[in-house]
């Protein structure tokens, strides 16, 4: 269905280099590794000029939590978190990827006048039925994500026959949905994590080439996630090295966009995965 990276910047330009890092901007107060640290905004736009220092690729700005059992957010609420954010961004940094984390068909179209790049929706339009006709109208790649359940009670009991074939049934009949609605640029998200034991998570980490059949972009959030820690048994905070270590496996396996907290370890990943590809 997209067989290149169709993500265009600011001045229309088409970005088709691969792989990218797309850095984590959680402006959130209950986010599951950073919540709290980038909620006032002095915080947040000195955590934007560390990532474009270190040459993040996309920042990815998200005004609403999505962990676990993470509690809802008034409209109003969200849009006074992202849209300032957004606005320093594209002030200071003019020709920087943006990508949009939120399920609402309104705050895209408040964040669009900020020309954001890209929309990542963890629902597939669940939350608000008018936002994929928003996508659509508005012509900006869109990041696909599987997600068993709702954040509320999606790791309360996940279940699958088999996750990898079930995810594959999914992107199938969501990529016909987004094609019949005029959406054309598609990255498709696995969502590890997202209604997943540990054991579908790494199921899906072992076959993610098999999303390769869509031929779209496959973007992967493992950074920090409760399917290192937990399985390791260390706290969050130590487990960089372990992300990174994840990181270059998927790179290995497909993944062209890494969503990632830490962006200068990201980008050696994709730098010694480069050198190995020669």
């Amino acid at each position: 269905m997209c067989t290149k990276l169709n993500i265009f910047n600011a001045h229309g330009n088409l970005v088709s280099q691969s792989p990218l890092i797309m850095g984590i901007l959680n402006v959130t107060p209950d986010s599951f590794y950073d919540g709290g640290k980038f909620y006032v905004l002095e915080s947040a736009k000195n955590k934007i000029d560390e990532m474009v220092k270190e040459g993040v690729d996309i920042v990815d700005v998200g005004g609403v939590s999505t962990r676990p059992n993470a509690a809802e957010v008034s409209l109003k609420e969200e849009l006074n978190r992202v849209l300032p954010v957004l606005e320093y961004i594209r002030e200071k940094y003019p020709d920087q990827l943006v990508s949009l984390d939120t399920y609402r068909s309104e705050v895209l179209a408040k964040a669009m006048e900020f020309k954001v790049n890209v929309l990542n929706d963890v629902s597939f339009g669940k939350f608000d039925d008018t936002l994929l006709p928003a996508v659509a109208e508005y012509k900006i790649p869109y990041v696909l994500m599987h997600m068993q359940g709702t954040p509320q009670d999606m790791q309360k009991n996940p279940k699958y026959d088999n996750v990898n074939l079930e995810l594959i049934s999914f992107f199938k009949n969501a990529l016909y949905t987004l094609k019949s609605l005029g959406i054309k640029d598609v990255l498709l998200d696995p969502g590890f994590g997202f209604g997943k034991t540990v054991e579908n998570n790494y199921a899906i980490l072992r076959h993610l080439s098999s999303f390769e059949i869509f031929d779209c972009p496959i973007l992967v959030g493992l950074s920090r996630k409760s399917m290192i820690y937990k399985f390791l048994e260390i706290d969050k905070n130590d487990a960089l090295s372990a992300t990174t270590a994840l990181h270059l496996y998927a790179l290995n396996r497909g993944a062209n966009i890494l969503r990632v907290h830490d962006t200068t370890k990201a980008k050696e990943a994709v730098q010694l995965f480069k050198m190995l590809k020669k």
